[in-house]
């Protein structure tokens, strides 16, 4: 979290939209954000069941144009952006030269000579002086930081293809997982949408205009198009206990400067045996060579009445402190109390009793397969 006073803090085109809808305002990485619009649960729930609208234009997003793009793109991030089509997008991550986490990213190949990456908000300045650090000195190759000229809204949930199909000709049900298109919606001209999302539903997240009056007339179509379904503006908290259902990874929480890829269990997102070199590759060998990490991310769910909050120490069952809770909360949609949590390699067998000291107590859990939540395969089409 950033010390800055409030009246430093970053505010997205929606801000007098969110405090309309008497959202609870937070400070989240510099940027003054809505936590919770009705509450926590209802707006978990809504995404689950139906269709939930999230505010998240405090994402960043540089562009890499020009001959030498693709050749950046290969140096800076880990995964293989070689075997992405135009209008395809993936996970990826900016790496350290000892294989830890400067961000982790999704990457949306724009055309043969244009890429885009979408980064974290807390993050931000940092990505961005990374990326110059990194690919600035290289011909062929501009960067550009265009995190302020979007407003970025998410669609989440199975009603979301059907909220957002009524405001956009483009068919939505042609665009799969992790690809976009160019459309009209709203009314507004040439806007990336991309069936992506941090919650593990199925959804949209869309570009449009980041001046006021676009952003707040787009927003508020949004949630009409959607009320037959019972769609929801949803905050930061519903966000997070979505992301952690689902098992994916925060920055500075499952991810940071001091964790690798293989310890984040993030390694088939890295492509190794790429052709070219990317900072981390050799730092991320040697850990390979060597046996691999000492200690691994692990899904932890309550056995015994307690929550596991962020930072709660994980110990053996006879009181033995072995690890950290990294991520931790009651999940709504689940019905149980579940954590992330940083083990050594030899507990993170699924099955394995351990405990977390909640409060001076210990109180038992055990190690599960993660993600906690996947969403139901949409069913057969009868014949």
């Amino acid at each position: 979290m950033t010390t800055e006073t409030p009246s430093a803090l970053r505010r997205t085109a929606l801000h007098a939209t969110h405090h309309a809808h008497k959202a609870r305002m937070v400070d989240f990485g510099g940027w003054d954000m809505p936590v919770q619009y009705r509450g926590l649960i209802e707006e978990h729930m809504a995404v689950r069941t139906a269709v939930g609208l999230f505010d998240v234009s405090h994402m960043g997003d540089i562009q890499l144009r020009g001959p030498n793009s693709l050749a950046a793109v290969q140096k800076l991030l880990m995964n293989d952006a070689s075997k992405l089509q135009t209008g395809q997008a993936h996970y990826s991550a900016m790496l350290y030269p000892n294989g830890t986490f400067v961000d982790d990213v999704v990457l949306h190949k724009l055309g043969d000579n244009d890429y885009l990456i979408v980064i974290n908000a807390g993050t931000r300045e940092k990505d961005v002086q990374w990326v110059r650090q990194v690919i600035g000195g290289m011909s062929g190759v501009h960067v550009n930081d265009f995190s302020d000229y979007y407003t970025q809204l998410a669609i989440q949930g199975p009603k979301a293809e059907a909220t957002l199909q009524k405001l956009t000709g483009v068919d939505l049900s042609t665009i799969k997982n992790y690809w976009f298109t160019w459309g009209q919606v709203c009314g507004c001209h040439n806007v990336m949408i991309a069936r992506t999302g941090y919650t593990g539903e199925d959804g949209f997240e869309i570009y449009i205009p980041s001046d006021e009056p676009t952003s707040a007339r787009v927003w508020g179509e949004v949630l009409a198009a959607g009320e037959e379904f019972g769609i929801i503006p949803c905050g930061l908290g519903a966000r997070n206990t979505l992301r952690l259902e689902s098992a994916m990874a925060l920055y500075g929480h499952e991810i940071s400067d001091t964790i690798n890829v293989f310890e984040a269990n993030l390694g088939r997102y890295c492509k190794l045996d790429k052709d070219t070199d990317f900072v981390g590759r050799e730092a991320l060998l040697e850990v390979q060579n060597s046996g691999g990490p000492s200690r691994k991310l692990v899904g932890l769910e309550m056995v015994d009445r307690g929550i596991g909050r962020d930072g709660y120490p994980v110990a053996t069952l006879d009181g033995t402190k072995i690890g950290e809770i990294t991520s931790g909360s009651p999940a709504p949609f689940l019905k149980k109390n579940i954590a992330l949590a940083y083990v050594p390699v030899a507990y993170t067998e699924p099955g394995t009793e351990l405990a977390v000291e909640i409060r001076g107590q210990l109180v038992k859990a055990q190690v599960v397969p993660t993600p906690f939540y996947k969403r139901p395969k949409p069913a057969a089409p009868k014949l």
